[in-house]
């Protein structure tokens, strides 16, 4: 009998779930990856950043004696291409999905199998608990994070598992050369360029040096972005090339500290998200508090332009933003900060901004940045009233207090004495001449006074509260 082993988010040998399953069950098995053009985003690092992973893990596959078959369109078509080939076809292992596309395709092609009388093994695998594992006294999904996490803190955690490979199991037959050589011409094409390292031994290597470099010093450390002191393993997870049972394991084996805990806990707000989204299946589109459904947003397009390409007047703001567009990433304290200022100093829709995200990020997972966004808007879970809007200058001062990572990316600024670099319009004309910068003409004026946005807001997300439609 034939089994079919379905990778998805879960690009690697190591710790895989339902790969292990599969190995121990199957006689003989076909390892596939399906890629469905539908999901395509142009010019996106985000995907090309993905499909160089999935080209990575197929060479590594390749290495190891093994071989990942590509599946491409349709995904019913091509699921039926598979068994027209191997009538006997029986068995199907996968890691699912509980929320978003990923659930809806999951519960489609269900109905597929079903039909096909191909027995489904699908496992928990992407998260330490899942969606309905931590629940309140009265059965339900929580809303608020902190009493998920003393009831998350509390569960026993899952431990790595051995994934006993044998090659022989897997057929080697190449049987979709046109969908293999897509894949490869996507890659050569892509517009990648960025410094992109993908694979599980470069995603334990970056494990290892944060726990032997980072980790003690991460409570105080992490919100100071020239500094760089977070762990980086963001966009391992969100392919799977590394396992949230791996991270958890080698950071629990620590020594205990805050330092430790304050990292775990950071663990912990990926599953809230995660549970958060499947109780809220459609917050991609709408705000979790519907109070806050008939926001009337600014929406200024030439506002929003700017904003993506970090040109605000803002030095931190526009430093994020030119890190995301050159590197694919930004750093957590970072995402905050611009999202509250394009939420609430330009009063621009936050799905604007979650999706210019989604285009851009290296590390994109649906759950947590829609989450962060929600959060920033004050339209989700969080506590915290829409009164709640970041100073991007005290910010600024705050976590670049030197203005190193300001000089980083925003260059023009590079010369700007430290007094100024929160607030180079303060400089006199003398000084921007000494300093290189012309206001208006080499950097902008910022685009927004935040004092008089912050009273906007303010005011608009009241008044929404009152709209009815």
């Amino acid at each position: 009998m034939v089994s079919v082993m379905w990778f998805r988010r879960d690009l690697r040998l190591e710790d895989n779930i339902a790969l292990a399953k599969a190995f121990e069950e199957a006689e003989q098995l076909i390892l596939v990856f399906h890629i469905n053009p539908e999901q395509f985003l142009e010019n996106s690092l985000n995907h090309d950043a993905f499909f160089a992973s999935v080209w990575h893990f197929k060479e590594v596959l390749k290495k190891s004696g093994l071989h990942l078959q590509i599946l491409y369109g349709d995904i019913t078509k091509s699921f039926s291409d598979l068994k027209k080939s191997f009538p006997n076809w029986s068995e199907i292992y996968f890691n699912k999905d509980e929320r978003g596309y990923g659930k809806q395709r999951d519960d489609r092609m269900r109905e597929f199998f079903k039909k096909h009388e191909i027995a489904v093994h699908s496992y928990m695998d992407h998260y330490l608990h899942g969606a309905y594992e931590v629940q309140n006294n009265s059965g339900d999904l929580y809303k608020v994070f902190t009493p998920y996490y003393n009831k998350w803190i509390e569960l026993e955690k899952p431990t790595p598992i051995q994934v006993m490979i044998n090659p022989k199991k897997v057929l080697k037959e190449v049987l979709f050369k046109e969908n293999e050589e897509k894949l490869e011409k996507m890659v050569k094409e892509s517009s990648l360029n960025i410094h992109y390292l993908p694979g599980t031994e470069q995603a334990k290597k970056q494990l290892n040096k944060f726990i032997e470099e980072k980790i003690d010093k991460y409570k105080k450390a992490r919100d100071y972005p020239f500094e760089d002191n977070t762990s980086r393993l963001s966009q391992y997870l969100r392919t799977g090339e590394i396992s949230i049972r791996t991270v958890w394991n080698a950071v629990q084996k620590e020594t205990s500290s805050e330092s430790q805990k304050t990292f775990l806990k950071e663990l912990c707000w990926r599953d809230f998200y995660h549970m958060i989204y499947v109780g809220n299946p459609d917050q991609k589109m709408k705000p979790i508090k519907t109070q806050f459904s008939n926001i009337q947003w600014n929406n200024d397009k030439e506002q929003f332009e700017k904003w993506k390409l970090g040109h605000t007047g803002y030095p931190l703001v526009d430093a994020a933003m030119r890190q995301l567009n050159e590197t694919g990433w930004m750093h957590n304290r970072l995402r905050m900060i611009v999202a509250s200022f394009l939420t609430k100093d330009l009063l621009i829709d936050w799905r604007w901004g979650e999706r210019y995200f989604q285009k851009m990020l290296i590390d994109y997972d649906a759950s947590s940045n829609i989450g962060g966004w929600q959060w920033a808007a004050s339209t989700g879970t969080d506590a915290v009233p829409y009164f709640r809007v970041f100073n991007p200058t005290t910010q600024s001062e705050k976590y670049d207090p030197s203005g190193n990572f300001i000089r980083k990316y925003v260059t023009e600024l590079s010369a700007v004495k430290n007094e100024y670099i929160h607030d180079p319009e303060k400089m006199s004309k003398e000084e921007q001449e000494a300093a290189g910068v012309i206001m208006g003409e080499h950097y902008p004026y910022p685009i927004v006074n935040h004092s008089e946005a912050r009273k906007r807001a303010i005011s608009v997300f009241e008044e929404s509260k009152d709209i009815v439609q």
